[in-house]
């Protein structure tokens, strides 16, 4: 019997663990891993590569001090804040993420299309209102919404995902500003603010930013006070991004009128999150389980791009 020269352990959804199994057979053997701190750290011991499409579970210099056999990390994602990176540093191994592939994240939407369906059901009070009528009610005074056309989307950081959602705010009839110090140009559509300026103009504010150590905490109490009354404020990018304390504020004060979130510092432990606690009471906050990036097609396309780059490292061979 031939034996597997490296062992590929993936964290992710099954469609992934398929296109990666189709990418690195028969040389690599891919091993799909249940995503606890305990069988990952396990796992890793034996393993030449580890393809994470989860970020369920945190990723520890003490995890990779064992791995012994490890040559590549390769994310399925932009983010890689869930990996401790001074032990792959030490030992030379690389850590892989999708920001190097913008040509084929350019044609990946669905973390953009959350982001406007948290926009929308936050304007119409979608969830309370889907639950009254299971209640046998039928009172729309109860839910009115807010008209989007007209109104301010304001977009922090205006890359892939920022440019999608400024393109659907224009196709609302939304006015779109932006902020990005790091993009020179903006379609002629879209009004470059300060960042204080765009919080203060938006009737929408949208984040959509790399956590780093100049973002992590980035929209602060002070800006999301500058949000007119009545704002929707919609994260999809990073929990750590946020002052959390402060979002929390400007909900029970009133002055919010709403926010969405598809990340929260911490996650996925989140069961005694102060925001997840508020949010079991108050239907003008609005959490899924950092879900954006996940429809089957786009996991698929990623994860075959993650498994590319194991492939180049441990040469396996289709």
């Amino acid at each position: 019997m031939t034996s597997i020269a490296n062992i590929v352990i993936y964290l992710g959804p099954a469609e992934g663990f398929q296109a990666a199994r189709v990418v690195l057979s028969p040389g690599c053997e891919v091993r799909a891993i249940e995503p606890s701190f305990e069988a990952v750290a396990a796992a890793l011991k034996s393993a030449d590569a580890l393809l994470d499409a989860s970020m369920k579970v945190r990723l520890t210099d003490s995890m990779f001090r064992t791995a012994a056999r490890l040559k590549i990390v390769s994310c399925a994602t932009t983010g890689s804040d869930h990996i401790d990176k001074a032990e792959l540093q030490r030992k030379q191994i690389p850590l892989q993420t999708l920001r190097e592939d913008q040509d084929l994240l350019q044609q990946l939407t669905p973390a953009a299309e959350l982001t406007w369906a948290l926009i929308l059901a936050c304007a119409r009070r979608l969830p309370a209102a889907v639950d009254h009528v299971r209640r046998g009610e039928w009172s729309r005074e109860f839910f009115p919404g807010v008209m989007l056309r007209g109104r301010t989307m304001g977009i922090v950081g205006y890359g892939r995902i920022g440019a999608w959602v400024g393109r659907y705010a224009a196709a609302f009839g939304m006015k779109v500003v932006a902020h990005d110090p790091y993009r020179r140009e903006f379609p002629t559509n879209v009004e470059s603010l300060e960042l204080k300026d765009l919080f203060a103009s938006s009737d929408v504010a949208s984040i959509h930013v790399h956590l780093t150590d100049e973002t992590r905490g980035l929209i602060s109490g002070e800006l999301l006070s500058r949000l007119k009354p009545g704002a929707i404020f919609v994260n999809t990018s990073r929990g750590g991004v946020v002052d959390e304390a402060s979002l929390l504020t400007v909900l029970q004060s009133g002055s919010l009128g709403a926010a969405g979130l598809d990340v929260l510092q911490g996650e996925p432990d989140i069961n005694d999150h102060p925001l997840v606690r508020y949010a079991r009471g108050h239907d003008n906050l609005l959490i899924t389980p950092h879900c954006g990036g996940y429809a089957p097609d786009a996991v698929s396309a990623v994860c075959a791009r993650a498994a590319q780059k194991i492939a180049e490292v441990l040469h396996c061979t289709h």
